[in-house]
């Protein structure tokens, strides 16, 4: 391409120009805040739901199996430290689904404390008594958390975009988010597990080495994850299935990726910033409400931005092609 044909081209579509709308967006429509906002505070002022019971179950039957051949006090230490990690986090957090769910400020965060106190008192705990409990309140959670993400994500394209252009039904949209949420998440511990048993092992060697892996693959994970960051979009703006939307996903990071790996290092940087900001206020205070609107405004005005990004980028992407197609064609047409 020479530069008179490039400069012909139309201008790539600003990032900071789909954050502008984003925000517009949900300033002229706040009630788009409410699934986030419900979500938070039932994570803040409801039950807990503790699978520690379970995990604790497990360990002293694991322990009274090596009872003959004790474990290292180490591994030991370790693996109680994490059965009492796990029974601080708030198992309703699983309504928290990914890559399509409802944001959330405090989904899996682990507490300081055991007993968490909020303005109403001491949260009320619930524990579960088995693993088939686990395993039937994890499932029914994400089903719950796949339902109220693909509501929320429906919501905010459609009143970004329009209901001509990103009006989904209700249940394709179900569908293609249980369908999409299924296979990445596949492909995830396909990837991540392998993954992780190399770096623990690498680590027993030498935690050194292990570190500088870890920040190696921190900084791979960047460029992994713009080419998926718009997996979801083309459900929800061309009505396309799971797998098309992934195909979407890919086309325009080959075509877009400064823009694009731009856009979601921004949405990143902001997102993450402000949630330090955020969680500033502790849970025995009525100022939490403050992070919890604040979360749920920007989380929102991101994901409308998305959608504005996807939208414009598809569309410039399309012109361009177009141009360049035509100029590819006009020697021959003119043969």
């Amino acid at each position: 391409m020479n530069v008179e044909n490039a400069e012909k081209l139309p201008p790539v579509p600003g990032v900071f120009q789909s954050l502008r709308l984003g925000f517009d967006v949900v300033s002229s429509h706040v009630w788009l805040i409410f699934l986030p906002i419900v979500f938070d505070v039932f994570l803040w002022l409801g039950p807990r739901l503790s699978a520690g019971q379970v995990y604790s179950s497990l360990l002293a039957n694991m322990l009274a199996v090596f009872k003959d051949r004790p474990l290292p006090e180490a591994e030991t230490k370790a693996l109680s430290d994490f059965v009492e990690a796990i029974n601080r986090i708030n198992w309703f957090s699983w309504l928290r689904t990914l890559p399509i769910g409802i944001s959330s400020l405090d989904s899996f965060i682990i507490p300081e404390n055991l007993t968490v106190v909020t303005p109403l008192g001491t949260q009320t705990v619930i524990q579960l008594g088995s693993i088939f409990s686990l395993f039937i309140w994890t499932c029914l959670l994400i089903l719950v958390g796949w339902v109220g993400g693909s509501l929320y994500f429906r919501l905010v394209s459609i009143t970004t975009l329009g209901k001509e252009e990103a009006g989904i039904s209700v249940g394709r949209a179900l569908v293609q988010t249980v369908l999409l949420s299924i296979v990445l998440n596949i492909v995830f511990f396909i990837v991540f597990l392998p993954v992780s048993m190399i770096v623990g092992a690498v680590g027993l060697l030498s935690p050194v080495l292990s570190t500088a892996i870890m920040f190696i693959l921190a900084l791979l994970s960047y460029w992994l994850i713009v080419p998926v960051f718009f997996t979801p979009h083309g459900i929800f703006t061309s009505r396309q299935n799971a797998f098309l939307s992934m195909y979407s996903s890919l086309r325009v990071s080959r075509f877009t990726f400064p823009t694009s790996a731009l856009f979601v290092l921004t949405v990143f940087v902001v997102a993450s910033g402000l949630n330090f900001l955020w969680r500033v206020p502790t849970s025995d205070t009525w100022m939490k409400l403050v992070g919890i609107f604040g979360h749920a405004f920007i989380s929102t005005m991101l994901l409308s931005a998305s959608f504005a990004y996807y939208r414009n980028i598809n569309e410039w992407l399309r012109v361009v092609l177009e141009q360049l197609q035509q100029k590819q064609n006009m020697p021959t047409q003119q043969a």
